[in-house]
C-alpha cells in the first residue's frame, strides 16, 4: 500500500486540520454507500481510513514518520496489531469519528449527506408558500418614459372556499398515513445505514385524504381567472422586472400566495434611442446649415420642442447635449439628457445654377475653410517626400 501521506494527498508537514479535511473529502468520495458493489472503492475507503487513523494520532504519526508501517503495527493502530482493518465496520467507525459521530452512526450518515434523520412533526402538512408566476408585458417607448397603468388577465390557483384549503370534505376525511405513521418519511436499510426518504404513499405529507372535497378534488386549491392592475413606473427599461408580492398561486395547506413577476418589454421608437437614461436623436441638416449655422426646433418625448443652436462650421456627427430632456430615473432621482447627433447631408439633384455657385465657392476655398483636410494632405505629403 502507498505511503499514508500520498494516499491522503497531503505533505508530511500537514497540520491536523489539513489531515482531517483531506480525509473527509476522500472518505465521502469513496464511501461504500455511494459506491455500492464497487470493490475498488471499498478498498480505497479502507486505505484512506487506515491512513487517517494513524496520521490523526500524534503518537502513531511520530512512530510512522520514524519507522514506517512496521512502527505502528504494534501500537494498536490496526485492530489488534494486524495490518489493515479487520472489517468494514472498523473503517466506518473511523469515518464516523472523523465527522464528530458518537454511537449514532445512522444519524451521523444522514446528516453528512443531507438526509435529515428526524421525524417530521405532524408530517409535512405545515403551510408552504405557493408558486410564483411570470408574465411578460409590452409598453411603448412613451409609456416607459412617462409611466402608465396596465391591466392583465392571469389564471392562478386560489384556496378552495369549500374546504378552506384542507382538501377534505370534512375534518374526519383526513387520516394519518398508514405506511409512515404520520412521519412523512420511511426508512430503508442499506448495509450498515438506514436511509430516509419521503413516504411513497402520502408523498411526504404524513396524512391521506380519504374523503376529498368535491370542489377541488382534494387539492385544496382551484383555478381562477383574475384581473390584475399593474403600475409601470416612469423610467423602466427593457428587460426590467417588477415584483408584485402575493399575486402568485395559493400555498399548499393554507400557505401564503407566491409572487407575480412582471417582465418589461419596451417597444422601439421611430425617432429616439435610449442609452441608460439618455435619449439619442439623429438630426439631419443641410450642407449650408452646417456651414453657416442654424437654429432648429428639436422634438422631445414630453410634448414640446427644444430650440437648438447649431454654430457655423458644425461637422458631421457632432453631438449636442440638452440637459434634462432624457429618460427619468426609475428610482425617481432626476432625468438623463437628450443627445442630438448631427448628420450633414450632401446635396443631390443639383440645378445648373447650384452647380455654378458651388464651383465658384470651391475655387475660393482655402486651408482655413477645411483644416482637417489640409492637415491630412500635409501629413501624406510629408510621408511620401521621405
Amino acid at each position: 500500500m502507498a505511503d499514508y501521506y500520498e494516499i491522503l494527498e497531503i505533505p508530511k508537514s500537514a497540520s491536523q486540520e489539513e489531515i482531517k479535511k483531506a480525509y473527509r473529502k476522500k472518505a465521502l468520495m469513496f464511501h461504500p454507500d455511494r459506491n455500492q458493489g464497487n470493490a475498488e472503492a471499498e478498498k480505497k475507503f479502507k486505505e484512506i481510513s487506515e491512513a487517517y487513523e494513524v496520521l490523526s494520532d500524534d503518537k502513531k504519526r511520530a512512530l510512522y514518520d520514524q519507522y514506517g508501517k512496521e512502527g505502528v503495527q504494534g501500537a494498536g493502530g490496526f485492530g489488534g496489531g494486524q495490518q489493515g482493518f479487520s472489517s468494514m465496520e472498523e473503517a466506518l467507525r473511523t469515518f464516523m469519528g472523523a465527522f464528530g459521530g458518537g454511537g449514532g452512526g445512522d444519524a451521523m450518515f444522514e446528516n453528512i449527506f443531507g438526509m435529515g434523520g428526524g421525524e417530521f412533526e405532524g408530517g409535512r402538512s405545515h403551510p408552504r408558500q405557493g408558486a410564483s408566476k411570470r408574465v411578460n408585458i409590452n409598453v411603448t417607448f412613451d409609456e416607459a418614459a412617462k409611466g402608465t397603468d396596465k391591466e392583465l388577465s392571469i389564471t392562478n390557483y386560489v384556496t378552495c372556499n369549500t374546504c378552506n384549503g384542507k382538501g377534505a370534505a370534512n375534518p374526519s376525511g383526513i387520516k394519518k398515513c398508514t405506511r409512515c405513521g404520520g412521519k412523512g418519511q420511511v426508512f430503508e436499510q442499506r448495509g450498515f445505514f438506514s436511509m430516509s426518504m419521503p413516504c411513497p404513499q402520502c408523498h411526504g405529507e404524513g396524512k391521506m385524504i380519504v374523503d376529498p372535497c368535491k370542489t377541488c378534488s382534494g387539492q385544496g386549491v382551484v383555478k381562477e381567472k383574475q384581473r390584475v392592475k399593474i403600475h409601470i413606473p416612469a423610467g423602466v427599461d427593457n428587460g426590467m422586472r417588477l415584483k408584485m408580492s402575493g399575486y402568485g398561486d395559493a400555498g399548499p395547506n393554507g400557505g401564503p400566495h407566491g409572487d407575480l413577476y412582471v417582465f418589461i418589454n419596451v417597444e422601439p421608437h421611430k425617432l429616439f434611442e435610449r442609452d441608460g437614461n439618455d435619449l439619442l436623436l439623429n438630426l439631419p441638416i443641410s450642407f449650408s446649415e452646417a456651414a453657416l449655422g442654424a437654429k432648429k426646433d428639436v422634438p422631445s418625448l414630453y410634448n414640446h420642442t427644444v430650440r437648438l443652436t447649431i454654430p457655423e462650421g458644425t461637422q458631421n456627427e457632432k453631438i449636442f447635449r440638452v440637459k434634462g430632456e432624457g429618460f427619468p430615473n426609475v428610482h425617481g432621482s432626476g432625468r438623463g439628457d437628450l443627445l442630438v447627433k448631427i448628420f450633414v447631408e450632401t446635396p443631390t439633384k443639383l440645378t445648373s445654377r447650384q452647380k455654378e455657385i458651388l464651383e465658384e465657392f470651391h475655387s475660393l476655398e482655402g486651408p482655413a475653410n477645411q483644416p482637417k483636410r489640409s492637415s491630412f494632405l500635409e501629413t501624406i505629403k510629408n510621408l511620401f517626400s521621405l
